[in-house]
């Protein structure tokens, strides 16, 4: 396996620090991947807690011949300055598809990757993405969706405020009913608060209210349906942030039936695709506190699907 250093926006406002990891030994240019982390702040191993998910990921593809570049997310090296130096609201083009067409371009320009073989691999919220950034420009040879889901961000964010609100105790409970009602009912009520209004409301940590709505306006589900690619929808069915009957049960309903779409459920595992240690948001510090990798199942899933796609 070879690794190295490379800089995804060298030039730009927000350069970020990546790494490009290559199989040794390869006859000629090989199949590769661009990840495309969570939401929240990421660097390039896409940590949580002590899980390192894309570098799992990037080092067990190179043993199977396969290319990887993944890089720090801007709001991971430049969060403040972004929000500071903005001319508008910041979106998640601003946030993660703009460095993800940069890095598929980088990808596509080294003479050791088949340009015409890149893939994207989107986590969580950028399982979401995915399917836009191809649409956008990353035109990948197919598409793997990780823990991802088809319904909008508010939704699974009411949804996870709710059973965060419900594992507190006591005071706490009480205390909080109000705020975490109050967020929710802004949250449902997103697509009726006019684009000015939208851009100046904030819900916390720089976010405003047009960072949903925007979203909003590229539904994940228009991308997948209108696209003939191949793709790979994976879940682990103890995850408690992103539920296989919701979710994953969303992707089937859009997709099944379609023979280029394969859907991978894995017994035992949570969202970051290790075995799940505990079943519910409120211990969610301790399921991601505990060092965990990927497993062969997973990874040579991903390379299997990845080579018989990329001829």
């Amino acid at each position: 396996m070879i690794t190295e250093k490379i800089i995804v926006g060298q030039g730009t406002g927000y350069p970020l620090d990546g790494i490009l990891t290559l199989p040794s030994d390869s006859p000629g240019p090989v199949p590769a991947v661009v990840f495309v982390h969570g939401s929240g702040s990421s660097n390039m191993d896409e940590r949580i807690g002590k899980l390192t998910p894309f570098k799992d990921l990037a080092e067990g593809l190179a043993r199977h011949g396969i290319a990887s570049l993944r890089y720090d997310k801007r709001t991971y090296t430049h969060g403040k300055s972004m929000v500071k130096f903005s001319e508008g609201p910041i979106t998640v083009k601003e946030e993660t598809i703009d460095d993800a067409l940069i890095a598929t371009a980088l990808l596509r320009r080294d003479p050791r990757v088949d340009p015409d073989g890149i893939f994207v691999i989107g986590h969580s919220m950028g399982g979401m993405l995915a399917p836009r950034i191809d649409a956008e420009g990353g035109d990948y040879k197919g598409l793997i969706l990780m823990a991802g889901t088809p319904r909008r961000l508010e939704e699974v964010m009411i949804e996870q405020n709710e059973e965060a609100f419900e594992s507190m105790g006591g005071l706490m409970q009480r205390m909080s009913r109000n705020k975490i009602g109050e967020i929710n009912e802004i949250l449902r009520n997103v697509d009726r608060i006019p684009d000015g209004e939208a851009k100046e409301k904030r819900l916390g940590h720089g976010t405003t209210l047009y960072y949903f709505k925007e979203m909003g306006k590229h539904p994940t589900p228009r991308y997948l349906t209108s696209t003939d690619k191949p793709i790979l929808i994976m879940q682990g069915d103890r995850d408690f942030q992103v539920k296989p009957d919701r979710d994953y049960a969303e992707y089937k309903r859009l997709l099944d039936g379609r023979p280029n779409v394969t859907f991978k459920l894995y017994e035992g595992l949570n969202h970051a695709f290790v075995p799940a240690l505990y079943s519910s948001i409120k211990d969610a510090k301790k399921e991601y506190g505990v060092e965990r990798h990927m497993g062969e199942d997973v990874i040579g899933d991903i390379a299997d699907w990845i080579l018989a796609n990329s001829s």
